[in-house]
């Protein structure tokens, strides 16, 4: 009922987006001189704003073509390395004999595409040969392709960390930090050869017993029959997960919109005010944020459940209790794996020491470093200045010394 109640909204509203986006391209085609006045900027970014009054389900592209290297601009060629039901290996590749260490990326599965972590990827791309989870939209999976819970992408990680080959490092960025950490430590018990080299956890839900935030609160408020009977939906026939059980990406947003409805409000205030008067530069960071903001995916219903479950309301692995497929998960049987943890002094979805716990869990890794940067809130930890000038050096210094 959700999901069709949230498809009936979106098509009754599609035309006026579709004509606001029209008349928007209509302005942008007229000379200079007729929509240089007033009246005309107003108009213009007024349909502007409806115009992207709106969600898209669809990964945006990464737009990474080339990147600055310390041997000059390579271009780079975004490949899939790996493929399942639920997701992507991409491998971005440059064209250079000497990529780097090799890198792979988990990206969170909460609601938005792996776009999400760009900034990241490229920043790192500069001096590593960079891979990437890209999970899929869960309403384009088939009902047939199974279920997909914790256990599952505990799985793919371990899947994609071989793929990625011996003496890869891994960097977990938020939500996955639990299931990089659990798979790196099933790897290191089996004593498997692809047991990666590092593992960088950032702005991760480790043990959320610590510094419990806004979001840790409505997960511990709430019996998991609540979320299993508000935030779960099914998937309308019309897509080809249709019939499948899904926790929405827009329910994901609403929430996260709604612990600052303001900052949001006042950003397309500052973006219309940009649009009025002609600062393209301006309204171009602002859109492009919204852009990948607002695109957003479905998250597997067994998935979202299990991490309410395991991850916030029974703390299994910050205790000790956490299992895979029934077998005891062990972090301290990482011996070979350095650890690096990262967190924003100014995080307020992962507390302040959430991600510093994986050190309490892990008494046997070789090298290990916590960095906290001070003013960085979460996205900051991953993106923007505070990524791009302080933390990307930190991460890179920690894997060229591993």
């Amino acid at each position: 009922m959700l999901y069709s109640t949230y498809q009936s909204q979106r098509d009754l509203t599609a035309p006026l987006t579709a004509w606001a986006s029209l008349t928007a391209q209509v302005f942008d085609a007229l000379p200079p001189w007729l929509t240089a006045t007033p009246q005309a900027r107003l108009l213009r970014a007024g349909t502007e704003l409806v115009a992207r009054a709106r969600l898209r389900h669809d990964r945006p592209a990464f737009g990474i073509e080339q990147v600055a290297t310390a041997d000059g601009p390579r271009a780079v060629h975004v490949t899939v390395a790996d493929s399942t039901a639920f997701g992507d290996l991409l491998h971005f590749e440059k064209d250079t004999d000497a990529p780097g260490p090799t890198v792979l990326v988990v990206a969170a599965l909460a609601g938005h595409f792996s776009t999400l972590l760009q900034p990241t990827v490229r920043r790192l791309l500069a001096g590593h040969d960079v891979f990437l989870t890209d999970w899929r939209n869960a309403r384009d999976v088939p009902v047939s392709a199974g279920p997909f819970g914790f256990d599952d992408y505990v799985a793919h990680l371990m899947g994609f960390i071989r793929r990625a080959g011996p003496g890869a490092h891994v960097v977990a960025v938020c939500q996955p930090c639990p299931a990089a950490l659990a798979a790196v430590a099933l790897m290191a018990e089996d004593g498997e050869a692809a047991v990666p080299r590092t593992l960088t956890l950032m702005a991760g839900p480790v043990d959320t017993r610590v510094s419990p935030t806004e979001v840790d609160a409505l997960a511990t408020g709430l019996p998991l029959s609540w979320f299993e009977d508000w935030a779960i939906t099914t998937v309308p026939a019309r897509y080809r997960g249709g019939g499948r059980r899904v926790y929405p990406g827009f329910v994901q947003l609403a929430g996260f919109m709604g612990m600052h409805p303001e900052r949001h409000l006042d950003a397309h205030l500052e973006l219309f005010a940009d649009l009025v008067a002609g600062d393209a530069e301006a309204a171009r960071v602002t859109t492009d944020f919204y852009d990948e903001y607002l695109a957003v995916l479905d998250v597997a219903a067994e998935f979202y459940l299990d991490t309410i479950d395991r991850v916030f309301q029974r703390h299994l692995l910050g205790k000790g209790e956490l299992t895979w497929r029934g077998r005891p998960v062990r972090p301290a049987a990482i011996t070979t794996t350095g650890l690096l943890t990262v967190e924003g002094g100014r995080d307020d979805i992962c507390g302040l020491g959430q991600t510093a716990a994986a050190h309490d869990l892990c008494p046997s890794v070789p090298r290990r470093h916590h960095h906290v940067e001070p003013d960085a809130g979460h996205y900051g930890v991953f993106s923007g200045s505070a990524w791009e000038g302080r933390i990307a050096p930190v991460v890179a210094d920690f894997i060229a010394a591993s």
